[in-house]
């Protein structure tokens, strides 16, 4: 597609102009859960390119795949968001995370496909939400610990 490489961009820029919108307080709450799970993110990522689990087509440059403006941009501030308005309310937390999962997996991923961004090589689609849900669980535990040990 003629604007794919513009759209990866696009992943990574437009989610952090929402940042400043978070305010001070969320940023220091939950930046370091959210750094870290995107971290992890991040090497799964790695793990997923050498198992063949996805393959983006489009890069942001020779040594970045599109993979990394999906976790630095839209899933690490995505995860702040979702953290700012879920966090202590275990069950939204939850079934906001299904929700935004659910249409990454199974929505998402057929707009990055057609229009040749990324797609699923060798995961299923219930696959990924199950990663996805995995990874959710791992973030509400971060920021509890990271909670915990604060007190």
């Amino acid at each position: 597609m003629k604007y794919s490489k513009s759209f990866v961009w696009l992943m990574l820029i437009l989610p952090w102009l929402s940042a400043p919108l978070l305010g001070k307080g969320t940023l220091k709450r939950f930046l370091p859960s959210a750094i870290l799970i995107s971290f992890i993110v991040h090497y799964e990522s790695k793990v997923a390119k050498k198992r063949r689990w996805w393959y983006w087509y489009e890069n942001i440059s020779s040594k970045l795949d599109g993979g990394y403006a999906l976790t630095w941009g839209a899933f690490l501030v995505g995860s702040l968001w979702i953290l700012k308005f879920t966090y202590g309310k275990f069950w939204y937390y939850l079934g906001l995370n299904l929700i935004v999962n659910n249409t990454f997996s199974y929505v998402l991923t057929e707009f990055l496909k057609k229009y040749g961004i990324a797609s699923l090589v060798r995961l299923k689609k219930y696959q990924l939400s199950l990663l996805f849900f995995m990874k959710t669980l791992i973030l509400y535990g971060l920021q509890f610990l990271k909670e915990k040990i604060a007190d």
